[in-house]
Formats: structure tokens, sequence, C-alpha cells
């Protein structure tokens, strides 16, 4: 193709926009409200997924050691501790300091006045890479000389456990669902577009132009409308998330909701919305003008 035919393809392709103004407002309008609803799910579920995640790293193993030792012999445990794998920190917790915590908790309780330092044991608060090897790191715990005895909650591990797989297979068949109505929504407008323009497409063959000639304007059209869409929509999630985290954050006075920041969803949101409007665009408006071109 001569570059003066490129030129001039390419120069009707943004002319159409603007020639058939309603079509390109209602095909951008569609674009933005499909990836606003797929973007702003997403950022629920991954937000959901990083709450989740959260929790899950407040199951810990608590691991007693043996009172006959020293307090230089029980904190060299803590060497052999940080040694096992899927171990990511190992806190030391002396006597004393167990029973500042201890009189916190029962504070006011007469029975448990007399308790001493010497009545408890040096002990470490083990965090976990991944709780649900917790059975196994806690049997390699119990392994280890000088260890008394472990207090494992494996029950709570495996909830958030099995909260998070399930959370992962919900959002994944949402989305999904939501990706192919919204192409779907998007594809039925685009062909609205093409049918209202099969006259022009019509007039296009009759005086001999190539499939080629026909397509590509209507494809730089398709392709510029997407990334419109996309654009708008992103901004429009941006905005919206900002406002509604700081809207949340205003009413959380015990932060039991913690949302990430925009930015850390920043280059998935940018790439996720660039493919999806030039996919839109480009193959949407491809495949809906193949019908017209057989006149």
């Amino acid at each position: 193709m001569k570059l003066n035919n490129l030129g001039y393809l390419l120069k009707e392709g943004f002319r159409g926009i603007f020639l058939h103004g309603f079509m390109s407002f209602a095909a951008v309008c569609v674009t933005v409200a499909c990836l606003v609803i797929v973007g702003s799910f997403s950022a629920l579920a991954y937000n959901l997924d990083e709450m989740v995640q959260d929790l899950n790293q407040t199951s810990e193993i608590l691991v007693y050691i043996d009172a006959d030792l020293s307090d230089a012999e029980a904190r060299s445990i803590g060497t052999q501790i940080n040694l096992i794998d899927n171990v990511l920190q190992a806190t030391f917790v002396s006597r004393e300091e167990a029973l500042e915590d201890f009189i916190a908790d029962h504070d006011g309780d007469s029975a448990f006045s007399g308790v001493q330092a010497s009545d408890l044991r040096h002990r470490y608060v083990v965090t976990l890479e991944d709780n649900s090897k917790m059975k196994e790191t806690d049997a390699q715990l119990k392994q280890l000389p000088g260890v008394a005895k472990t207090n494992a909650a494996y029950e709570l591990a495996q909830g958030f456990s099995t909260i998070q797989d399930v959370l992962h297979m919900v959002s994944a068949a949402v989305i999904a669902v939501l990706l192919v109505v919204s192409l779907l929504i998007i594809s039925n407008t685009v062909k609205l577009a093409m049918y209202d323009r099969k006259d022009e497409i019509a007039i296009m063959k009759m005086v001999g132009a190539t499939n080629g000639f026909i397509r590509l304007p209507f494809v730089v059209e398709g392709f510029t409308l997407g990334m419109m869409g996309a654009i708008l929509a992103f901004g429009l999630e941006w905005v919206g998330y900002d406002a509604m985290i700081q809207k949340i954050a205003a009413v959380d006075a015990l932060q039991l909701f913690n949302f990430v920041s925009f930015q850390e969803l920043l280059i998935p949101m940018v790439v996720v919305f660039g493919a999806a409007g030039m996919f839109v665009g480009i193959v949407g408006s491809w495949t809906s003008i193949r019908k017209f071109m057989n006149v």
C-alpha cells in the first residue's frame, strides 16, 4: 500500500469518529462502563485477597522452651528455629515479658495474683511464610532440642487458606464472566455502528475498493475509540478508587479495612485497560465489518 493511500485511510479513520458522532459516543460510553465495572471488581478482589493474607499472618506458632535451660541457652535456640524452612521470623519472649503479658490479660483476677516469672517458660512467637504448611513446620519445631512443647492453631490457618482459595476461584470466575459480557456488549455496539454505515461500505465496494482499503479506516476508528474508552475508564477508576478509600478511612475508626493505594495497582491496571481497549477496538471493528463486505 502506498504511503499516500495509507495517510488518506488513517485520516478517514479519524474523520469517521466525528462524522458519526453519536455512535462513536455510544461506543466509548459502553467501553468505559464495562471496563470500570471489570476494573472495580478486580481491585476489590485484589484488596480482599490482601486482607485475608494479612489476617493469615496473625496465625502464629508458640514455641515453649524447656524450663531447665538458662536464658542464654533459650536464646540460642532461636538460631535453630530460623534455619527451618518456612519460618519467616522467630521473636523471643522472656519469662518476664510473658509475665507482663499474662498480668495484662488477667488484670483484676485475684486467682492469678501469685503467678511469678519463674512459673512461666521462655518462648518464641514464630511467624511462617506459608501458613498452609503449618502442620509440617510445627512437627519440625517439636523435634528441636530444648523445645518443651508448641501451640499451633491448625484450624485457624486452614480456615484462612480455604477462604483465600475460594476467593481466588470466585474472583477468577466473576471477572471472566464480566469480561465476556463486556466484550459481547461492546461488540454489539460496534456492530450497530457498522450497520448504520452499511450503505457507505456498499458504495465503496461497488466503485472497486478492496477489502483492505475499506477495512483500515474502520479499524483505525475502532482502535481510537477503544483507546479513548480505556483512557477515560482508567481515569475514572483512579479517581473513584481514591475517593472510595478516603471515604472508608474517614468512617473506619477501627481500621478494619486496609485498602492498598492505587499506585500499587497502577501498572496492572494500565496494562489491562490498554490491552482491553486495543482488543475491543481492533477486533470488534474487524469482525463486525465482515458481514457487510459481501455486497
